[in-house]
């Protein structure tokens, strides 16, 4: 199996972090067993987490316990930055991708690193992301929006063009959720309502907007915890392409026939909303995915692949390997 959707964050200093951010820059505070941790905000506790977040031995033990092959790894999305001024979006970036090279360089044919890039300013982003997969990272992970810039924007659709044609694998994880602390205040609803909300809408705007007419076909770019509610409501999507002129003014082809310009992750936990997504964007642009190492990621890595008797042994492969050799390009993953 190979893994392509975690997370890590290196085990950055307060000093670290303050130096950047004293109120917003991630920095990680482990207990004193050295096996759990918080990752911190300043003084605020963000997030309990435990030594695979931030130790590649423990990460490649718990690969082995799941059997899983080959894992890729990539920030967790509180370490973007993208709210900061620019240059120092930048260094840290530089800073952040050159820890996830040395996490992967320890055990380097079992973790490899996708890159974060200040998306905030185009030049800077493209820069890193030339430079980061010279220095080895095989892809890049952006959020799906800076501030109110969402895809569609024509900075982002140049960013994605840029990866086009460098061959840039791009890796877009929902952040930053909408709906606040007001609406969604407890029982983890930012992260089971606003999400995949989020990741739908990524996925409508480049479509809706007419950006996919206008960035290469060659583009490979995917979409965490399987498009999250994009499957589901791609008909009544395609309802409203038929039968309003305000939605399909931007776009000349019907919603659906865009899906299989992109890509998913399998992080869906459900049989039914697998066959779903299999459906909609076809076993040859689902990739598995776990989102380890936090509670929300897959705990039984391959289960429901293996599990799902509509899938033939080759389409089980496929989603499971196949598809992310083919997603990162030839070489990149061995």
């Amino acid at each position: 199996m190979i893994d392509m959707h975690s997370h890590f964050l290196p085990a950055t200093s307060q000093a670290e972090a303050y130096a950047v951010d004293a109120e917003r820059a991630p920095w990680l505070r482990v207990d004193g067993d050295g096996r759990t941790g918080q990752v911190m905000l300043g003084e605020r506790p963000f997030r309990p987490v435990h030594d695979a977040l931030w130790d590649p031995d423990a990460r490649v033990r718990e690969l082995d316990e799941a059997g899983i092959a080959l894992q890729v790894v990539c920030a967790t999305p509180v370490m973007f930055g993208y709210g900061w001024e620019p240059e120092r979006a930048a260094e840290w970036a530089v800073r952040m991708n050159e820890k996830a090279l040395a996490f992967c360089a320890r055990h380097p044919t079992r973790l490899k690193a996708m890159a974060q890039v200040p998306l905030q300013d185009l030049r800077l982003a493209c820069d890193e992301a030339a430079r980061a997969v010279a220095s080895g990272c095989i892809g890049v992970q952006i959020g799906n929006h800076v501030g109110d810039k969402d895809l569609d924007h024509p900075q982002m659709v140049e960013f994605l063009t840029f990866c086009a044609e460098q061959g840039i694998p791009v890796f877009v994880h929902p952040w930053d959720m909408m709906g606040g602390a007001g609406r969604m205040k407890q029982w983890m609803l930012p992260w089971l309502v606003a999400m995949p909300a989020e990741t739908q809408l990524g996925m409508l705007s480049l479509i809706l907007s007419g950006a996919l007419e206008r960035i290469p076909p060659s583009l490979r770019i995917c979409f965490a915890h399987g498009g999250g509610s994009f499957a589901y409501t791609l008909g009544r999507v395609d309802n409203a392409w038929r039968h309003r002129d305000i939605v399909r003014q931007d776009c000349p082809e019907l919603p659906s026939t865009y899906a299989r310009r992109m890509y998913t992750d399998s992080a869906v936990f459900d049989p039914g909303a697998l066959r779903l997504l299999t459906d909609v964007m076809g076993t040859e642009r689902v990739m598995f995915g776990t989102d380890a190492p936090f509670p929300l990621g897959d705990q039984e890595p391959g289960a429901l692949v293996r599990g799902c008797d509509f899938l033939s042994a080759d389409a089980q492969q496929r989603i499971l390997e196949g598809s992310a050799r083919e997603f990162f390009g030839a070489g990149r993953l061995d």
